[in-house]
């Protein structure tokens, strides 16, 4: 199985990276993962909300292009369906099993996803209600991913 993680803009944080890092190699062993970043669309602060669909709309573009045919798309939106550890472990492995060997997650920038990208995502996934920024959870999500690899092989880790 490969797993992607398509996000808008550049981490610049170094204790984001070494945790990106860190868990990027704890999943060696289980899958492989690719980040790919496309560029965030530079914008002064206060957007009216066309100015912001433009934004989103740029950023889809580029998220689209990079965005395999062939794969599983699941975009993390706020107002995605919300799934403990365990059933996101489950929605893992039954992918794997029923043919879908390359699975997509997306992040998208600081004002969210396009509808475009949406309406392509298999999935939307929220992590919570509360709004994180989308630094953060690449770090969330790629330790989710590996807490589902553990719980799916049955090692310890999960609590």
């Amino acid at each position: 199985m490969n797993i992607s993680i398509l996000v808008v803009g550049k981490l610049k944080e170094k204790y984001f990276k070494q945790g990106i890092a860190e868990y990027t190699k704890r999943l060696s062993p289980y899958t492989k993962i690719t980040i790919t970043e496309v560029p965030d669309e530079k914008a002064p602060e206060n957007l009216s909300a066309a100015e912001i669909e433009q934004v989103k709309r740029s950023e889809g573009e580029r998220l689209l292009k990079k965005l395999p045919d062939s794969a599983y798309a699941i975009a993390l939106a706020i107002q995605g369906k919300q799934i403990s550890s365990e059933e996101f472990a489950t929605r893992i492995q039954d992918l794997a099993t029923y043919g879908h060997s390359e699975i997509a997650f997306i992040i998208g920038g600081s004002n969210g996803l396009s509808d475009e990208v949406l309406s392509r995502a298999d999935f939307q996934l929220s992590f919570s209600k509360f709004t994180f920024p989308h630094q953060l959870m690449r770090l969330i999500l790629i330790e989710q991913i590996y807490r589902a690899f553990k719980i799916m092989r049955g090692e310890p880790y999960h609590k």
